[in-house]
């Protein structure tokens, strides 16, 4: 018996290793943690966090000391410092929307108003929560968004009220009719304003995924307004009116004791104890110690604001400057924005005149944008914090080859100012995916995974403010922003980490920075279809070529098979018989110069995996050329395995992608970023022509080749002519009125679809964009169906409350006008249009501001009944000037903070301008202030011109057709004579009404008053006379 031990070296060791890993260039073994869909971020590493500690103190001593335990790439903090910033600006906006309550309708209605905010949060997170819904960034910014649509309600409903008791009706009283008089023009636009969001729930794909919960949480939250309004505040609204009258008992008392400066100074300290109050049922260590139980630092903050704000409302009273009794000319007397409508609306020609401004204001609103817009992308361009280099190489190269290519590009990333936490790996480990959000590609060997300085924490310095109004202010006023210092920016690191490590020989390297939003990997994606082999390589290889010529385009690739080969072992059978081999014996053999022959497995104490026993020959052995120095025992003896086994390099096997039974084969590319074209607009036709490509050169870079100025200041550099004949011919284009325009992927895309409608391609083959193109696409057409969709649902409300197609149709108008306020908005703002974010705004617009011409329309319904319909249009425009500027004061000051990007730090202190968070929803927020606040001053003049000339278009045609009738019946006709009569009656003197006020009567002191009973207005006294 012979022992394998006597003819073999027996070791106990590891498998052969496939793959290495460092972090900060130390040797490591890494395990990733990948998150399961519907659970908490931050929760989830945090209980990871907790795990590795309870592990680790597990350890021996000495294992404890020897190995370093960390994470890297840890997207909780990134998630976590979102969330911090979205909780800042859903307090900014509700400070905001309180200040302008606050000073349009005084201390208690503003405290009403307020209260309608954490009521409605409530009872939105209750709703959220038992949908099972986790709070998100998304959910966030949905609350920042409601927060100045979810007082609206509460608006109007303590505006007609505060409007009933200054005409002597009790407070229960006056909120009661509120709450019945506006019960339904506040569910109608609460419900318009739903029916814009209700289709988004339907959006597909990762967009609509990504989305989500954006249109859900603006349902639960504007549903709880809508209770809130009509039943909590009128509640509310009669007890505090109950309780105000003992702060006004106390107010006098106050100003009797107390001199004025004393009373003044108690008004900030009573101010500041609401805002400590607020702070601490957010943070309950604001006040009071660390430790201290949540709900109990919930509830001292409580009392803490509801004190502090009976006294603010005392004091606020105190300071208040009475007053001197002014007298008032009897009649009614119009405000100057009555004077300006009846201006507008008094005469038939006026109500034409403004329509036509309008509409030629609109028009040319659109032919500015047409040539002036900055283009179109998909998703925001954030500014990132993590990446990845993608280490790329083609051929049979080992693992010892891969790590020091890796190694290399993790040096260069190491040596990086802007890099603190580099994490690499190569080979076939269990880590290589693809963290961006993309396809990995298919020639990557290794990758390099780094965090650069998180945001917060980057050194800073100061520059004017953005746009014309925040250039007079840094002029004037010198108010500066402080920014990210431009070497430490995101993509400005990953720019110069690109160049670095462009220059490294041997092989190719692909930075990508970490998916922001739904984006899916690369910009330019084509597909391309076919059958036939030959001709679908054919055009992949023509696409790659067009792609790789075509300016801006960079970091190409494709999915055509990689050059490679296999070593293919046949073994003649007929042959092996002769020598009475079989090809199970030949097998082995070979396994001996591969894995090893598989004897046995065994278990050991220290695994608690079964362990394989294999036999295979010495490393130094382990080479093809071994096997045609082996030789298999037979019955013939021992025979060389050459004698009937070959080998021959085949081309190495490829994987077949087939999409709807076709294969396909991708071609991608990344568009370089500060490229700008020269496109000028053909006089005859319209269309705009590209003269050539520009790129941007960075400050200080030398000039090489034709510059030239741009009207931005920007040094450009041209890169290619695209259809003028030289660079001077450029030139000359630009003092004739050419435009230079930003390059962007949907105009690379268009570029190339020029040419591939030229039929470059074998009849065979189909084309197709797809990955952010078609994800584009269908957000769009989706977008353009829920906005009409929107549309059709308002209108069917509309209908039903007004019975009016007219005025229906009249409300509709508005989402025009809005529309026309995106627009300057972008060109202000100087952003480009987002598919998802700028388009979400258009169709969140539709429901919002639609709700001002509800109100007016309303009212004017109202007051026709009662008064000359041009009379009620004047009344209705002076009536509800201020709720309907209050509406949309409230909900533009929500979002303005978020559009220049301010975020304030109410818990530990500081602001911060454009931070990622705040540069994801600037488009969005863009859109919303500038449509609405432009669409409500237009709406103001528009409504009332559309409602009269209505009204002087049938009053016209009425008059006709009396004039028709009595051409056609004569004088004697009953319609004539009526007429006479009609004209006559009109020349009589009208009847005058005039009151002589009397004192009041004394009241006895035996006369005794309820304070239960509600304060009516006191009965008139005094002569009635008339005069003719």
């Amino acid at each position: 018996v012979v022992k394998l031990g006597e003819l073999a070296q027996i070791n106990f060791t590891f498998e052969d290793r496939e793959g290495t890993a460092r972090f900060n260039g130390e040797d490591t073994v890494a395990l990733q943690v990948v998150k399961r869909k519907g659970y908490n971020l931050i929760d989830t590493v945090n209980l990871v966090k907790e795990t590795l500690e309870v592990s680790k103190s597990k350890w021996p001593q000495e294992l404890q000391a020897a190995i370093e335990v960390g994470t890297s790439n840890d997207q909780s903090r990134v998630v976590g410092s979102m969330v911090s910033q979205l909780e800042g600006s859903v307090l900014t906006a509700i400070a905001l929307v309180m200040i302008v309550v606050l000073s349009a309708l005084g201390s208690r209605a503003a405290l009403l108003v307020g209260f309608a905010i954490p009521t409605s949060f409530l009872l939105c997170f209750a709703f959220l929560a038992l949908m099972g819904i986790s709070i998100s960034n998304i959910v966030m910014f949905g609350l920042i968004l409601a927060v100045g649509m979810l007082v609206d309600g509460a608006i109007v409903v303590v505006e007609y009220a505060d409007k009933r008791i200054k005409e002597g009706t009790g407070p229960m009283h006056a909120y009661v009719e509120a709450a019945q008089r506006m019960f339904w023009p506040i569910v109608s636009s609460t419900a318009t304003t739903l029916c814009a969001f209700l289709p988004m729930l339907f959006w597909p794909g990762v967009p609509g995924e990504f989305m989500g919960m954006l249109p859900v949480t603006l349902i639960f939250v504007l549903s709880a307004s809508l209770v809130v309004a009509l039943i909590y505040l009128p509640v509310m609204g009669g007890v505090t009116g109950r309780i105000s009258r003992t702060f006004e008992g106390a107010s006098r008392a106050l100003r009797m004791i107390a001199p004025w400066w004393l009373r003044a100074v108690l008004v900030p300290v009573s101010m500041w104890g609401m805002f400590a109050g607020a702070m601490q049922m957010l943070n309950p260590s604001y006040l009071l110690a660390e430790g201290t139980a949540p709900m109990a630092g919930v509830l001292f903050g409580g009392l803490v604001f509801t004190l502090a704000s009976f006294a603010a409302s005392i004091t606020l009273s105190s300071v208040k400057v009475e007053r001197e009794e002014q007298e008032v000319a009897p009649g009614y007397h119009h405000t100057p924005f009555g004077h300006v409508i009846k201006f507008i609306a008094g005469n038939p020609v006026m109500p034409v005149v403004t329509i036509a401004a309008v509409g030629f204001a609109i028009m040319t609103v659109f032919s500015m944008f047409s040539e002036n817009n900055y283009g179109v992308e998909f998703f925001v361009d954030s500014e990132p914090e993590q990446a990845t280099a993608y280490v790329r190489a083609r051929g049979n190269i080992s693992l010892h080859e891969k790590d020091e290519m890796v190694r290399a590009a993790e040096e260069v990333i190491l040596q990086h100012h802007a890099v603190i936490n580099v994490f690499s790996f190569a080979g076939d480990g269990g880590l290589n995916t693809d963290s961006s959000g993309a396809q990995l590609p298919p020639d990557t060997i290794g990758q390099v995974q780094f965090e650069i300085i998180p945001w917060e924490e980057r050194p800073t310095e100061s520059e004017p403010l953005d746009g014309w109004f925040g250039g007079l202010l840094s002029k004037y006023l010198g108010f500066e922003k402080k920014v990210i210092a431009e070497e430490y920016d995101g993509n400005t690191v990953i720019d110069e980490l690109n160049a670095m490590l462009g220059e490294l020989p041997g092989f190719e390297i692909e930075v990508r920075a970490l998916a922001q939003g739904p984006a899916s990997g690369k910009p330019v994606h084509l597909r391309l279809r076919g059958d036939g082999w030959e001709d679908l390589t054919e055009a992949t290889l023509a696409a790659r070529e067009k792609f790789e010529n075509t300016p801006g385009l960079i970091l190409i690739e494709d999915s055509l098979p990689l050059p490679g080969i296999d070593w293919q072992i046949n073994v003649d059978v007929e042959k092996a018989g002769r020598y009475g081999a079989d090809v199970a014996t030949v097998g082995a053999m070979v396994q001996l110069v591969t894995r090893g022959i598989l004897l046995d497995t065994m278990r050991v104490d220290s695994s608690d995996e079964e362990i394989e026993i294999r036999v295979r020959l010495p490393e130094q052995d382990r080479v093809l050329s071994t096997l045609d120095n082996l030789k298999v025992r037979t019955s013939d003896g021992l025979v060389p395995l050459s004698n009937f086994v070959t080998r021959q390099p085949v081309p190495k096997l490829a994987q077949i992608n087939r999409i709807g039974q076709e294969r396909f084969y991708d071609v991608k590319a990344d568009v370089e970023p500060g490229l700008n074209k020269v496109v000028i607009e053909d006089a005859d036709s319209g269309e705009m022509s590209r003269l050539a490509v520009l790129k941007e050169l960075p400050e200080g870079a030398a000039e090489t080749g034709d510059t030239l100025v741009a009207p931005n200041g920007k040094t450009m550099q041209l890169m290619q002519l695209t259809g003028a004949e030289s660079f001077d011919a450029v030139l000359a284009a630009l003092d004739n009125g050419a435009k230079i325009s930003p390059v962007n992927p949907n105009e690379r895309i268009a570029v190339i679809t020029e040419w591939l409608e030229t039929d470059p391609l074998p009849r065979s083959i189909g084309w197709e964009w797809t990955g952010d193109q078609e994800e584009q696409e269908e957000s769009g057409a989706f977008l353009s169906k829920a906005f009409a969709g929107a549309l059709a649902l308002m209108f069917v409300i509309l209908l039903a409350q007004f019975n009016s197609f007219y005025n229906s149709v009249l409300v509709l108008l508005a989402v025009v006008l809005s529309t026309t306020g995106v627009l300057i908005g972008m060109m202000v703002m100087q952003q480009p249009f987002s598919i998802i974010m700028t388009g979400t705004g258009i169709v969140a617009l539709a429901g919002i501001v639609v709700n001002n011409n509800i109100v007016l329309i309303d009212t004017y319904q109202e007051f026709s009944q009662q008064m000359p319909r041009i009379e009620a249009i004047i009344r209705t425009a002076e009536a509800r000037i201020r709720p309907v500027l209050l509406t949309t004061i409230t909900t533009m000051a929500g979002l303005t903070p978020m559009m220049f990007g301010v975020s304030l730090d109410f818990i530990n202190g500081g602001y911060s301008i454009d931070s990622p968070t705040a540069l994801w929803w600037k488009q969005l927020a863009t859109a919303v202030v500038f449509g609405l606040g432009i669409a409500t001053v237009l709406t103001l003049v528009v409504t009332p011109s559309l409602l009269s000339i209505r009204v002087w278009f049938s009053t016209y045609m009425r008059a006709l057709g009396r004039m028709l009738s009595r051409i056609t019946r004569g004088r004697s006709s009953r319609i004539a004579q009526d007429s006479k009569l009609f004209k006559k009656a009109r020349q009589l003197p009208t009847t005058e009404i005039q009151w002589v006020e009397d004192a009041a009567p004394e009241r006895s002191e035996g006369d005794a008053v309820s304070e239960e009973d509600e304060p009516q207005p006191p009965a008139p006294s005094g002569r009635l006379r008339a005069a003719e």
